[in-house]
């Protein structure tokens, strides 16, 4: 493992790039799944329809195809980004897909009288789902959630097809100058597991703390 400590450098920076990566994309991501999933249950169908429409495209279409169609198709039609932006972008576009599922199933998952009962009170649909539905949702979906955080973490890896400078392409890089796959990579993959598995242990603690008790 001497070629990993030798540019030990370089996998921290790619390391935290990943981690910005992530964050950012994983925070954007929420905001586009909360709107989808109110999309997915308004109604108004054109809401629907489209919210439905979206979350079917993404979720079924390859992540590399998204990758290489943002960054090298939209520049065609006028659309571009620098290549971390693209990144933060696609990431967050095909992950919100998967939290507007997510969250979709939880708020199927609060109680029906819930909502009655917050409609006999006055509130409007809007506020039914922000005061009442969504918190009770949020807290019942955490560990999904947490499924997607971590897959996100691996997901970033292919922002190497942009050339984003994050935790595989930076190993990529030092393989070509040493012509050392199996200790770069292996090298890599911890760093991977670094970021994964506390994540993982973070969620479960989280999970526990906001657990709604039956």
């Amino acid at each position: 493992m001497g070629v990993v400590t030798d540019h030990l450098g370089l996998f921290a920076e790619g390391a935290r790039t990943t981690a910005v990566l992530t964050a950012l994309s994983f925070a954007l991501a929420l905001v586009l799944g909360t709107v989808l999933a109110s999309c997915r249950v308004s109604p108004v169908p054109p809401l629907r329809a489209a919210a439905t429409a979206y979350v079917e495209v993404v979720r079924n279409t390859p992540l590399t195809v998204l990758f290489v169609l943002f960054f090298f198709g939209f520049p065609k039609l006028g659309i571009q980004y620098p290549r971390f932006a693209s990144a933060v972008i696609v990431l967050s576009a095909y992950t919100g897909a998967f939290v507007g599922e997510v969250l979709r199933s939880g708020i199927n998952a609060v109680a029906a009288g819930q909502a009655e009962a917050a409609r006999a009170l006055g509130l409007t649909f809007g506020q039914n789902l922000r005061l009442v539905v969504l918190p009770q949702a949020y807290r019942t979906v955490v560990a999904p959630l947490g499924g997607l955080l971590v897959a996100l973490i691996k997901n970033s890896s292919i922002a190497l097809v942009i050339s984003v400078a994050e935790l595989t392409f930076i190993a990529d890089q030092v393989n070509r100058d040493t012509a050392r796959p199996i200790p770069v990579f292996v090298g890599a993959a911890i760093g991977y597991l670094a970021m994964a598995i506390p994540t993982g242990l973070a969620v479960g603690a989280l999970e526990r703390r906001v657990a709604i008790r039956r």
